[in-house]
């Protein structure tokens, strides 16, 4: 039984916010969004790294702001626009997300980002983490905020086993950030527990020889920082099997647009059969036949490449084919020209398969 939060009403939190700051001032990372306290930037930041390492979304923020220098220019920006320079971060309704919030700001709060937590939350994608990040960092609201990295660093430093996936363990680990935080400098507070999750009290071998928290660690004083933070349990993986098909013509390729509340929305795929296991080339010409009709020639077969999301492991095989003399396509499938290609969002699977085949 974890009897820590038992004792959270009583105790002084004083030296969490005094021991941490002057770390973090020293030792922070020189993250563009952190100069200036800027709404849209800090926005921007967040949203990108959500699921995304920082060395890896960086690049992407500093594309959005050059081509968007400010939430005016990404809210006229077309979904299509912001898909195709979103492409390969993944999590695509996140970009989805960001071009309707943009919107939002312009025609709900004439173009400025609001300074309350409770409106910033209405902005499309936008959760109580954002939000207090947003709030606490622009504007000095005193809001905690609650991501993995604070999970860990909680639970360590307070040696709290409550699962952090449970509804319990939000609850209780929501109640410990809004005391610990630092009502002078919440921005500062919130953005050095998460420096401290993602430089030091990291998941794998933390160093605590580093960390300004060290001597009120919980567990590194019994010797449990591998165990902490507890999870209920991981999430189940589904299995999907995507037969695309690489269909070339004079005027170059067939792409169809993805739509309907599955992965990949909005995003251009090749032509897709999917079956429920990889087939072989007699059942998939059985496959092709089925859905799309006779005379088809299956030319070659590329794969499998495992694709692996976080909910889902996509199997694909690419299918060069040749359609029958005379074939009328679906309307939902457009000829897309190499000159045109550039232009469409594609999920980075389909991407990296046409660089590979391309002559």
């Amino acid at each position: 039984m974890d009897h820590a939060t038992d004792l959270w009403p009583c105790m002084s939190t004083a030296w969490f916010s005094k021991a941490l700051l002057p770390w973090y001032r020293e030792h922070q990372r020189p993250l563009p969004w952190r100069t200036g306290r800027l709404p849209y930037p800090i926005w921007l930041s967040e949203v990108i790294l959500q699921q995304t390492r920082v060395d890896q979304g960086l690049a992407y923020w500093h594309r959005f702001v050059e081509r968007y220098p400010t939430v005016q220019d990404l809210a006229q920006a077309s979904e299509d626009e912001v898909l195709r320079l979103w492409q390969g971060l993944g999590y695509y309704s996140r970009a989805r997300n960001l071009r309707t919030a943009a919107r939002q700001v312009v025609e709900v709060h004439g173009g400025r980002f609001p300074a309350d937590i409770a409106a910033l939350r209405e902005l499309k994608g936008v959760g109580d983490y954002t939000a207090a990040a947003i709030g606490s960092i622009a504007f000095g609201l005193v809001e905690p905020v609650v991501d993995g990295n604070v999970y860990r660093v909680l639970a360590r430093v307070f040696g709290i086993a409550t699962p952090v996936d449970s509804t319990a363990g939000r609850k209780a680990f929501r109640a410990l950030a809004a005391r610990l935080i630092d009502e002078d400098h919440p921005g500062d507070h919130n953005q050095a527990v998460m420096e401290l999750g993602a430089l030091v009290c990291t998941p794998r071998a933390p160093r605590c020889g580093d960390c300004p928290l060290a001597l009120r660690c919980m567990a590194r004083r019994m010797e449990r920082t591998g165990e902490l933070p507890v999870k209920a349990g991981k999430p189940k993986v589904r299995t999907r099997h995507f037969n695309f098909l690489h269909i070339t013509t004079p005027k170059g390729i067939y792409l169809e647009k993805r739509t309907g509340r599955d992965i990949w929305q909005g995003l251009y795929q090749l032509p897709l059969i999917e079956s429920d296991q990889a087939p072989t080339l007699k059942r998939f010409g059985i496959l092709l036949q089925q859905q799309l009709g006779a005379g088809w020639t299956i030319v070659r077969r590329h794969g499998p490449v495992k694709h692996v999301l976080s909910h889902q492991h996509i199997v694909a095989l690419f299918w060069e084919v040749r359609p029958p003399k005379g074939y009328r396509k679906p309307k939902v499938w457009s000829l897309t020209g190499a000159d045109t290609l550039d232009g469409h969002a594609l999920p980075r699977l389909i991407e990296r398969y046409l660089v590979s085949v391309r002559p």
